[in-house]
């Protein structure tokens, strides 16, 4: 299974951004994984207000890393991927919308509103390799 195909089969993921002062921030996310793009959204679930530190994090500095892992108790089973690439903002993304309904049914009667966030994926990193 290459890095690409079990990030794919990970239900969440971490969003990592930094500031503009180099912090970072750690966000999970749910997305798809569209060849090397991964689609993420915000949705309807409740937040605070729209204006999220991940969109101003991104504007300022778009290069991300997304990481999906599984932890069991039987360690010969870990695993994690990590997707290094460039984030795009964009207020309307209809194919992200069709990939992340297609994998989660929450959003098939809910589709997020969006804005959405699209990642190319320029190196994947992976353990156990």
């Amino acid at each position: 299974m290459t890095p690409a195909e079990r990030f794919a089969g990970a239900r969440v993921a971490r969003l990592a951004t930094v500031d503009d002062t180099g912090a970072p921030h750690l966000v999970p996310i749910v997305f798809a994984l569209v060849g090397d793009v991964i689609h993420t959204a915000v949705d309807a679930k409740p937040k605070r207000h729209r204006r999220l530190r991940r969109l101003a994090n991104i504007a300022h500095e778009p290069r991300v890393s997304v990481l999906a892992d599984h932890y069991d108790e039987d360690w010969s089973a870990l695993w994690w991927v990590r997707a290094d690439g460039v984030a795009r903002v964009r207020e309307s993304a209809p194919e992200a919308v069709a990939a992340l309904a297609a994998r989660y049914p929450q959003y098939r009667g809910t589709p997020p509103p969006g804005p959405f966030v699209a990642i190319e994926v320029l190196r994947w990193s992976a353990w156990p390799v």
